[in-house]
């Protein structure tokens, strides 16, 4: 591990300790900020040290009950500023792609060092503008959710499921969501069937256009793991740990989803799409593949929530059913019932964006924005009370991670409009460099010039 690693791994798990995240947890329960760790280079400090065990164990500055005395024992012991500050030096001598990544996730991370210091009293609240542009590289903005709403009217009408009732729109979707209601205690055989599906659209429409190396890398080796009780919805946990007897990795993850979750079966689609095939999964699996062949840098083994990378690969995540099926449009999906699945788990993503503006933004309370996120996305009850609350309210996730969906959503999908999927696609799975979703831009460019793709 060079000086440069050292820091990242510092720097990450530093922060991810002090929000109360414990990377080598194999459950989403456990874990928090930092995504992965899969490199097989020895734990930091911050880590290790003998305070972050207790910080872990008690919440960290996350925590409904804030252990100061657990938080200040680790803070003592861990100088986090020390190294973001050497993760931008090092981003300024190495300069060009990579050192524009790096500079990127250094200030999340300072921006989540802030975050935190005002929870402590240490520092002034942050302003919600500053945490948006770290995280999506934008300011903030309210979600405009009209075209899609319409469009799912439209198609409900002609499903047979009519707006003009007396429950509405609202109503209608609430019937179509009961028709089609994916039973949760099945999750796992359910779950199988839809990956194999979504794997092989996969092979045939988005393996062409990839290196040929890939080809190989298992892009869903995944178990699906009902959970009560949580208080998100799903969690994907990549593991990458795993070695067959030549060393090679598995390339292995789980998918936790919540048992208590309404949801209809094209939602279902969405999800695995997103969480696994062509999504997350996926594009872990191709990073830790690119990693093992000295194709990518260290950073790209402990990947990071609420960065502008995260921002990215949510934003492909929220494509990876159009790339799978190799179309750039919703209605261009094989059967309407599929397109308002979509469509529904877009207005939830408008949603979650929404929530963070209205939350952080103009300071509405909780109520309101429940009901409004009910009301203007047809979000589930259940859906609106967790965006509007735990994750809407949460000091980090509401003020960096939620506006990351939309946001990255957005993005690719005008990436995938404006440049040839032979060009683009490599791009953002990280082939011609590990990007953010601000770096991917200069990527693209840097590739039109070479005349790739």
């Amino acid at each position: 591990m060079d000086q440069l690693a050292r820091f990242v791994a510092e720097a990450v798990l530093g922060i991810d300790t002090l929000w109360g995240g414990d990377v080598m947890c194999a459950s989403g329960t456990g874990r928090f900020i930092a995504d992965s760790w899969f490199s097989d280079e020895p734990l930091p400090p911050a880590y290790t040290t003998p305070a972050a065990a207790r910080v872990r164990e008690t919440g960290g500055v996350g925590g409904k009950t804030v252990d100061r005395e657990a938080v200040e024992a680790y803070l003592r012991e861990v100088d986090l500023p020390k190294a973001i500050d050497g993760m931008c030096a090092e981003a300024e001598k190495i300069g060009g792609l990579r050192g524009q990544y790096l500079a990127g996730l250094a200030l999340s991370l300072t921006t989540m060092w802030e975050l935190a210091m005002e929870i402590l009293g240490k520092g002034k609240p942050v302003p919600y503008d500053r945490c948006v542009q770290a995280s999506t590289g934008k300011l903030p903005e309210p979600s405009q959710p009209e075209a899609k709403r319409d469009r799912v009217a439209e198609l409900l009408d002609r499903g047979g499921y009519s707006t003009a009732k007396s429950g509405g729109l609202l109503g209608a979707v609430d019937a179509w969501r009961r028709d089609r209601v994916t039973p949760m205690a099945s999750v796992r055989a359910l779950g199988a069937a839809v990956i194999a599906y979504f794997d092989n659209l996969s092979a045939a429409n988005l393996l062409p256009l990839l290196p040929k190396e890939l080809a190989h890398v298992p892009r869903a080796n995944i178990d699906f793991l009902p959970i009560k009780d949580a208080w998100f919805s799903g969690s994907m946990n990549y593991l990458g740990r795993a070695r067959n007897a030549d060393g090679s990795p598995k390339y292995e993850a789980s998918y936790e989803i919540n048992a208590s979750l309404q949801m209809s079966f094209p939602e279902f689609q969405q999800l695995v799409s997103h969480e696994v095939v062509p999504g997350h999964v996926t594009t872990f699996a191709y990073l830790q593949n690119l990693y093992v062949r000295g194709l990518a840098g260290f950073e790209a083994t402990v990947l990071t929530m609420n960065t502008r990378a995260a921002t990215l690969f949510e934003g492909l995540a929220n494509n990876a059913i159009l790339i799978a099926h190799g179309v750039t449009e919703i209605e261009q999906l094989p059967d309407e019932d599929m397109q308002i699945g979509v469509l529904l788990a877009l207005l939830q993503d408008d949603a979650k964006n929404q929530s963070s503006y209205l939350t952080w933004g103009e300071g509405k309370p909780q109520a309101e924005v429940a009901a409004t996120l009910r009301r203007d996305f047809l979000v589930s009850e259940e859906r609106a009370d967790k965006l509007s609350g735990a994750w809407g309210r949460h000091p980090l996730l509401g003020r960096m991670y939620l506006p990351a969906y939309r946001s990255g959503t957005e993005k690719v999908a005008q990436l995938r409009r404006t440049f040839p999927s032979e060009r683009v696609l490599p791009a953002i799975y990280g082939c011609f460099g590990l990007v953010d979703i601000t770096t991917v831009d200069e990527v693209l460019k840097t590739v039109k010039a070479q005349g790739q793709g």
